[in-house]
């Protein structure tokens, strides 16, 4: 079994930073992909932003420049650093993941979210 778990999430002002974590548990041999996703209420999940297991990354039109992601394959962690925040960047934010697992069984993987509230 593999778990995610984001935290960091909040109410934030306009203009303001956040930094989001998101870590991984459970029987996991190897991480690839790592990808942030958001909700906002009434729409779509859309994509946010991803980092490989090279660290490559990439990041949606609408937060380039702002946000950035990173992670740490020590801990099994990716992380979403978010500047400038705007009122529009309201969201449960989701973590996902594709793992390989012990059993080497490949999975993706879904966190519960974490809400972020920015207010004008």
């Amino acid at each position: 079994q593999v778990q995610l778990e984001e935290s960091g999430g909040g109410l934030v002002q306009a203009g303001g930073s956040l930094r989001l974590s998101c870590v991984a548990s459970g029987s996991i041999r190897n991480i690839y992909a790592m990808v942030w996703y958001r909700q906002a209420p009434g729409k779509q999940r859309e994509f946010v932003a991803t980092i490989t297991s090279d660290t490559s990354t990439a990041y949606a039109d609408s937060v380039k420049g702002r946000f950035t992601i990173s992670r740490d394959n020590a801990k099994n962690a990716a992380y979403l650093q978010m500047n400038s925040l705007k009122p529009e960047d309201t969201a449960v934010y989701y973590c996902n993941a594709v793992v390989l697992t012990n059993t080497e069984r490949r999975l993706q993987v879904w966190g519960p979210g974490t809400l972020v509230t920015v207010s004008s």
